[in-house]
């Protein structure tokens, strides 16, 4: 073998240690960023890589809703306004007694409402469940599903156990964002 021949075997043998280093890096960065995404989103991860067909699809939508929150100006509510939301709900609740559809109405509006004056935009639905699911992803799905059964109410779809789920739905994502939260860095945090 000439010394030409073997410096062109180890120039192979390097080039092939490389690639597949970098390829293992690859892969275990794309797993750590899987798996970060799943332990931040929740069941919005999976619902997201089903809409978009693909995992790097939904992953790309996902880290784009992260990007496009940070934006937004998400701000506590001042202690005047928490009062009066908490009082809204024990309004919603006493109601719910007499008059349950009037009742999850009244939540579905307040929860909103509520959304809005934390700095939410609020006119469409599901970027609203988007952009919650990003700071609120353990309620995500509560308030997709309440809100499913509000938009039966019209049709005469509902029993009083699915205003009721419909009511501890929107209580679970009403007490998330009713609550004074610190601000955290999600890169240092994450």
């Amino acid at each position: 073998m000439t010394t030409l021949e073997i410096v062109a075997l180890i120039v192979v043998a390097l080039a092939a240690v490389i690639i597949g280093s970098l390829a293992w890096w690859q892969s275990k960065r794309r797993l750590a960023r899987t798996t970060d995404l799943q332990e931040r989103f929740g069941t919005e991860y999976d619902r997201t890589v089903q809409k978009q067909g693909s995992e790097r699809a939904g992953q790309a939508k996902l880290m784009g809703l992260e990007k496009r929150v940070e934006k937004l100006k998400i701000r506590d509510l001042e202690p005047a306004e928490r009062v009066r939301f908490l009082e809204q709900w024990q309004s919603a609740q006493t109601h719910f007694v007499d008059s349950p559809t009037a009742a999850v109405m009244q939540a579905d509006e307040l929860v909103t409402s509520l959304m809005q004056t934390r700095g939410y935009p609020v006119s469409d639905f599901e970027q609203r469940a988007a952009d919650i699911s990003v700071d609120h992803p353990k309620v995500t799905e509560n308030y997709r599903a309440a809100h499913a059964i509000a938009l039966r109410l019209g049709k005469s779809e509902t029993n009083t156990e699915d205003l009721r789920t419909a009511m501890v739905h929107y209580h679970s994502l009403f007490e998330e964002l009713v609550q004074t939260q610190p601000v955290v860095d999600k890169k240092v945090a994450a």
